[in-house]
């Protein structure tokens, strides 16, 4: 009699992967922007000797097309794009089982998301805009990459924050700030790569399927 342990119902398990994977990534994409806030912040505060925050995580219009009256005299920090990692790789592992059980986990999910970073002072105050954009910049040449050695307090659903300057075209600025409904502003675009869903831990356990096959001797 041979033993031998095939996956039930395969497809189940993926769905249940996947919306698994989906809260999860939610989270992380936050966790991910607000550090960089946060630490964008702090070093502003530092810098500039400021009484108050300085950077906040927002849009600069809401959907009614009104203006975000927080944002005013801020450094904007908001989500402009998020891609997978073009790398493939498969998400779903499944560890060695027990009593019947197959222990399943989700696999690191490599993302790069666009942050842009702007600095909303207008009018008189806009020469503050250039002071404070270019801080910005010198702090990301200063520290480009954020893990738990530098930043101890970063998610520990994310390994690493690695921030590349992301360049558009100059023909490609009109249209993307047309698409987040305002007008330029100074700013830089920074591709955040690899903020990483960490699925070491054990997501489920699901049964597993035994199939038997019996061997019949010939009379």
């Amino acid at each position: 009699m041979f033993a031998f342990i095939i996956w039930h119902a395969m497809f189940v398990l993926e769905n249940r992967t996947q919306r698994a994977m989906a809260k999860g990534m939610n989270v992380v994409i936050f966790s991910c922007i607000t550090h960089i806030a946060e630490q964008l912040n702090q070093y502003l505060r530092n810098s500039f000797d400021l009484n108050e925050d300085i950077v906040i995580v927002s849009n600069l219009i809401e959907n009614d097309g009104s203006v975000v009256a927080q944002s005013n005299n801020k450094i904007v920090v908001f989500l402009a794009n998020m891609e997978k990692d073009t790398m493939p790789q498969r998400q779903t592992q499944y560890l060695s089982s027990s009593n019947d059980r197959l222990a399943v986990s989700i696999k690191p999910l490599y993302l790069n998301l666009s942050v842009v970073i702007a600095a909303n002072f207008t009018g008189a105050n806009y020469q503050e805009s250039l002071k404070f954009i270019s801080q910005v910049v010198t702090f990301f040449q200063q520290q480009p990459v954020f893990d738990h050695h530098n930043s101890p307090d970063l998610d520990p659903r994310i390994q690493k924050l690695i921030l590349d300057i992301e360049n558009v075209p100059r023909h490609d600025l009109s249209s993307m700030w047309g698409m987040f409904g305002a007008k330029y502003l100074p700013s830089i675009i920074y591709r955040v790569r690899m903020a990483t869903l960490n699925g070491a831990g054990v997501h489920s356990q699901v049964a597993a399927v035994r199939q038997t096959t019996t061997h019949v001797a010939a009379d």
